[in-house]
Protein backbone atom coordinates (compact mmCIF):
# COMPACT_ATOMS: atom_id res chain seq x y z
CA UNK A 1 0.00 0.00 0.00
CA UNK A 2 1.77 3.18 -0.70
CA UNK A 3 0.27 6.91 0.11
CA UNK A 4 -0.41 8.56 -3.60
CA UNK A 5 -1.77 11.80 -2.33
CA UNK A 6 -2.30 13.02 1.17
CA UNK A 7 -4.13 10.36 3.33
CA UNK A 8 -5.28 8.93 0.20
CA UNK A 9 -3.67 5.10 -0.31
CA UNK A 10 -3.51 2.49 -2.61
CA UNK A 11 -2.74 -0.71 -3.92
CA UNK A 12 -3.29 -2.92 -6.77
CA UNK A 13 -3.77 -6.22 -8.30
CA UNK A 14 -3.12 -7.28 -11.94
CA UNK A 15 -5.85 -9.14 -13.56
CA UNK A 16 -4.52 -11.51 -16.56
CA UNK A 17 -8.16 -11.60 -17.97
CA UNK A 18 -7.80 -7.45 -18.67
CA UNK A 19 -4.21 -6.88 -18.88
CA UNK A 20 -3.96 -4.26 -16.47
CA UNK A 21 -4.32 -3.14 -12.44
CA UNK A 22 -7.27 -2.98 -10.66
CA UNK A 23 -7.12 -0.70 -7.38
CA UNK A 24 -8.51 -0.53 -4.06
CA UNK A 25 -8.18 3.08 -1.80
CA UNK A 26 -8.13 3.46 1.62
CA UNK A 27 -8.96 7.04 2.18
CA UNK A 28 -8.24 8.66 5.28
CA UNK A 29 -11.44 11.04 7.16
CA UNK A 30 -11.42 12.48 10.31
CA UNK A 31 -14.81 11.30 10.50
CA UNK A 32 -14.37 7.83 9.31
CA UNK A 33 -12.00 6.07 6.90
CA UNK A 34 -13.48 4.81 3.23
CA UNK A 35 -12.09 1.38 1.93
CA UNK A 36 -13.23 2.25 -2.27
CA UNK A 37 -13.52 -0.92 -4.08
CA UNK A 38 -10.92 -3.33 -2.12
CA UNK A 39 -9.33 -5.53 -4.40
CA UNK A 40 -7.49 -8.47 -3.38
CA UNK A 41 -4.93 -7.21 -0.67
CA UNK A 42 -1.79 -9.05 0.42
CA UNK A 43 -1.69 -10.20 3.91
CA UNK A 44 0.11 -6.48 4.83
CA UNK A 45 -2.30 -4.78 3.37
CA UNK A 46 -5.10 -6.04 4.72
CA UNK A 47 -3.08 -5.44 8.26
CA UNK A 48 -2.71 -2.07 7.42
CA UNK A 49 -6.47 -1.63 6.60
CA UNK A 50 -7.57 -3.06 9.93
CA UNK A 51 -4.39 -1.46 11.99
CA UNK A 52 -5.68 1.84 10.81
CA UNK A 53 -9.46 1.07 10.56
CA UNK A 54 -12.22 1.57 8.17
CA UNK A 55 -15.73 3.04 8.55
CA UNK A 56 -17.39 2.04 5.15
CA UNK A 57 -16.43 0.29 2.52
CA UNK A 58 -17.73 1.72 -0.55
CA UNK A 59 -18.30 -0.04 -4.46
CA UNK A 60 -18.49 2.61 -6.94
CA UNK A 61 -20.27 -0.42 -9.37
CA UNK A 62 -21.77 -3.29 -9.41
CA UNK A 63 -18.82 -5.35 -10.82
CA UNK A 64 -16.62 -4.11 -7.73
CA UNK A 65 -17.43 -5.95 -5.00
CA UNK A 66 -13.84 -7.54 -5.61
CA UNK A 67 -12.65 -8.14 -1.90
CA UNK A 68 -14.81 -6.09 -0.08
CA UNK A 69 -16.33 -8.83 2.08
CA UNK A 70 -13.21 -10.18 2.93
CA UNK A 71 -11.95 -6.56 4.01
CA UNK A 72 -15.59 -6.50 5.43
CA UNK A 73 -15.39 -9.36 7.64
CA UNK A 74 -11.91 -8.20 8.69
CA UNK A 75 -12.66 -4.64 9.78
CA UNK A 76 -16.58 -4.84 10.70
CA UNK A 77 -17.00 -1.83 8.10
CA UNK A 78 -20.33 -1.81 6.06
CA UNK A 79 -20.90 -2.34 2.47
CA UNK A 80 -22.48 0.69 0.88
CA UNK A 81 -22.88 0.79 -2.93
CA UNK A 82 -25.80 2.65 -5.47
CA UNK A 83 -29.21 0.61 -4.91
CA UNK A 84 -29.41 0.67 -8.40
CA UNK A 85 -26.08 -2.00 -8.85
CA UNK A 86 -27.29 -3.48 -5.18
CA UNK A 87 -29.04 -6.64 -6.25
CA UNK A 88 -26.55 -7.44 -8.97
CA UNK A 89 -23.77 -7.27 -5.86
CA UNK A 90 -25.92 -9.20 -3.94
CA UNK A 91 -26.05 -12.02 -6.34
CA UNK A 92 -22.16 -12.10 -5.76
CA UNK A 93 -22.47 -13.04 -2.77
CA UNK A 94 -21.74 -9.61 -0.90
CA UNK A 95 -23.60 -8.25 1.91
CA UNK A 96 -24.92 -4.91 0.94
CA UNK A 97 -25.28 -3.02 4.31
CA UNK A 98 -26.54 0.20 3.00
CA UNK A 99 -27.35 2.31 -0.52
CA UNK A 100 -25.49 5.58 -1.30
CA UNK A 101 -27.04 8.10 -3.91
CA UNK A 102 -25.77 10.95 -5.43
CA UNK A 103 -25.00 13.99 -3.15
CA UNK A 104 -24.34 12.10 -0.20
CA UNK A 105 -21.61 13.19 1.97
CA UNK A 106 -18.45 11.05 3.43
CA UNK A 107 -16.14 13.28 5.05
CA UNK A 108 -15.05 15.89 2.28
CA UNK A 109 -16.25 13.25 -0.86
CA UNK A 110 -19.82 14.02 -2.39
CA UNK A 111 -20.81 10.86 -3.97
CA UNK A 112 -21.59 11.70 -8.05
CA UNK A 113 -23.69 9.86 -9.75
CA UNK A 114 -22.02 8.55 -13.24
CA UNK A 115 -24.82 5.74 -14.63
CA UNK A 116 -23.85 4.44 -18.15
CA UNK A 117 -21.50 1.44 -17.14
CA UNK A 118 -23.46 0.26 -14.72
CA UNK A 119 -27.35 2.39 -13.83
CA UNK A 120 -25.24 2.71 -10.36
CA UNK A 121 -22.22 3.64 -11.04
CA UNK A 122 -20.71 6.47 -8.82
CA UNK A 123 -17.76 8.70 -8.66
CA UNK A 124 -16.33 10.99 -5.13
CA UNK A 125 -15.58 14.33 -5.61
CA UNK A 126 -13.59 16.43 -2.91
CA UNK A 127 -13.75 20.13 -4.09
CA UNK A 128 -11.75 21.64 -1.52
CA UNK A 129 -9.01 18.97 -2.50
CA UNK A 130 -9.13 18.84 -6.17
CA UNK A 131 -10.04 14.80 -5.87
CA UNK A 132 -12.61 12.64 -8.17
CA UNK A 133 -12.10 9.03 -7.54
CA UNK A 134 -13.88 7.03 -10.01
CA UNK A 135 -14.76 3.33 -10.61
CA UNK A 136 -15.30 2.42 -14.24
CA UNK A 137 -16.38 5.89 -15.69
CA UNK A 138 -13.16 6.35 -16.90
CA UNK A 139 -9.76 4.09 -17.24
CA UNK A 140 -6.36 4.74 -17.44
CA UNK A 141 -5.35 2.14 -20.04
CA UNK A 142 -2.80 2.61 -21.50
CA UNK A 143 -1.27 4.50 -18.07
CA UNK A 144 -0.94 7.98 -18.59
CA UNK A 145 -4.11 8.23 -20.37
CA UNK A 146 -7.60 8.32 -19.84
CA UNK A 147 -10.58 6.45 -21.89
CA UNK A 148 -13.85 4.46 -21.25
CA UNK A 149 -13.99 0.76 -21.41
CA UNK A 150 -15.26 -0.94 -24.39
CA UNK A 151 -18.63 -0.72 -24.92
CA UNK A 152 -19.89 -4.00 -25.07
CA UNK A 153 -19.00 -4.36 -21.20
CA UNK A 154 -21.23 -0.84 -20.56
CA UNK A 155 -24.94 -0.84 -20.11
CA UNK A 156 -25.49 2.58 -21.99
CA UNK A 157 -22.21 3.85 -23.84
CA UNK A 158 -23.80 7.27 -24.85
CA UNK A 159 -24.95 7.89 -21.02
CA UNK A 160 -22.09 7.11 -19.86
CA UNK A 161 -20.34 9.75 -22.11
CA UNK A 162 -22.55 12.25 -21.36
CA UNK A 163 -22.78 11.18 -17.69
CA UNK A 164 -18.65 11.95 -17.45
CA UNK A 165 -18.58 15.24 -19.93
CA UNK A 166 -21.06 16.38 -17.30
CA UNK A 167 -18.61 15.57 -14.25
CA UNK A 168 -15.85 16.89 -16.33
CA UNK A 169 -17.01 19.85 -17.31
CA UNK A 170 -14.36 21.94 -14.96
CA UNK A 171 -11.27 19.64 -15.09
CA UNK A 172 -9.23 22.51 -13.02
CA UNK A 173 -10.76 20.76 -10.17
CA UNK A 174 -9.57 17.75 -10.44
CA UNK A 175 -6.59 15.82 -9.34
CA UNK A 176 -6.73 12.61 -10.29
CA UNK A 177 -9.07 9.53 -11.24
CA UNK A 178 -9.11 5.94 -9.77
CA UNK A 179 -6.45 5.49 -12.36
CA UNK A 180 -3.92 8.07 -10.46
CA UNK A 181 -3.76 9.95 -13.78
CA UNK A 182 -3.80 13.91 -14.36
CA UNK A 183 -7.14 14.51 -16.22
CA UNK A 184 -5.63 16.57 -19.30
CA UNK A 185 -6.61 13.81 -21.20
CA UNK A 186 -10.76 14.80 -21.17
CA UNK A 187 -10.41 15.02 -25.27
CA UNK A 188 -10.54 11.29 -25.31
CA UNK A 189 -13.95 10.76 -23.48
CA UNK A 190 -14.93 13.08 -26.55
CA UNK A 191 -14.81 10.59 -28.83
Amino acid sequence: MREIVDGIFTWSWFSEPHGYDFNGYLIREPEGNLCVDPVEPSEQVLARLVQRGVARIVLTNRNHVRKAALVRERTGAPIAIHPADAAYAQAQGVTIDAGLAAGDQFGSFTVLGVPGKSPGEIALHSPRRRILIVGDAVIGNPPGTLSVLREKVMDDPPRLRRSVRLRLTRPQEIGFAQCHCLLHHVYLLQE
